[in-house]
């Protein structure tokens, strides 16, 4: 039996939040209301919230060895996520995002990697070893695609599920779509992978079965207007939104996917995973977190 329900091999970054009226333009400077430090990446985000679902959860990753880092640890820490695998990395610095959050609750981020990029293939290969595995393994585009690679063969192997939140948009190696169960996208993602946008449901019903056409389960994320859930064996169904009224949509996406994954490894199927990670998102958005 695996050690954890869910492992998340990813980014961790220290997220420098901006609120102000719009987001400036160019030679712009647009005078904010607040600003707040906020532990983020998106393997740090979706490990906090899968554990915050009631997965038994572990953080593959790396940070530098510097405040950012040390805080990022703690975190990982107090939020129940078990931080063995992440290793400190002793010349580039943490990873850090810095964002500006609109008071409509959209945001816009640029992120600076760091040490992020210095996870070794064989070293997450190991992690996932070394740490007892779990049923789900959690993976992103904030790493390099080799060290994806390297961790979804090592999980594979020992029969896990493999989720690829395609975030930041990238092709994927053939070596990593092989081993994808689970593909996640937002909407701009969806379109830049397939080439095709997204006008409306039959065409984004088109896409899903797109990215999915390697018997993979492929989940679209529409923000507002719900998501869109294609399962492997071919059934395609849509989800509505909840309505609620949104402070900020920034870690909404990260929220479904930890979600997501507690909710599969707990036994739920695609279909009510799915629908239960739009829910944690919805209230996740709705929630003032300064």
């Amino acid at each position: 039996m695996p050690a954890f329900d869910v492992i998340v091999c990813g980014s961790l970054h220290l997220d420098i939040m901006v609120h102000a009226p719009n987001l400036p333009r160019p030679d712009e400077t647009v005078v904010g209301t607040r600003w707040a430090l906020q532990c983020g990446g998106k393997g740090g985000n979706q490990a906090v919230m899968a554990a915050r679902a009631g997965a038994r959860t572990a953080m593959i990753g790396k940070v530098g060895d510097d405040d950012f880092g040390r805080r990022l640890l703690v975190h990982l820490t107090a939020s129940r996520v078990d931080a063995r695998a992440v290793l400190v990395d002793a010349v580039a610095g943490s990873g850090i995002s810095a964002a500006i959050v609109r008071e409509d609750g959209e945001y816009g981020a640029v992120i600076v990697s760091g040490a992020n990029l210095n996870i070794e293939p064989s070293v997450a290969a190991g992690a996932w070893r070394e740490v007892g595995g779990a049923k789900i393994l959690v993976l992103q585009n904030e790493i390099p695609e080799a060290a994806n690679v390297a961790a979804a063969q090592a999980a594979r192997l020992s029969g896990a599920a493999v989720i690829v939140n395609a975030a930041p948009a990238r092709a994927l190696s053939p070596e990593l779509c092989e081993g994808v169960d689970i593909l996640i996208v937002n909407r701009v993602e969806a379109e830049m992978m397939s080439g095709e946008s997204l006008r409306d449901e039959a065409s984004a019903f088109a896409v899903a079965e797109r990215l999915g056409a390697g018997q993979a389960s492929v989940i679209i994320t529409l923000g507002g207007e719900g998501l869109i859930v294609k399962a492997a064996e071919g059934l395609i169904r849509r989800i509505a939104p909840k309505p609620v009224k949104v402070v900020s949509s920034h870690g909404a996406g990260d929220c479904f996917v930890g979600s997501l994954a507690a909710k599969l490894a707990q036994g739920g199927a695609l279909i009510e995973a799915a629908e239960f990670a739009n829910a944690a998102a919805a209230a996740h958005v709705s929630r003032n977190r300064d």
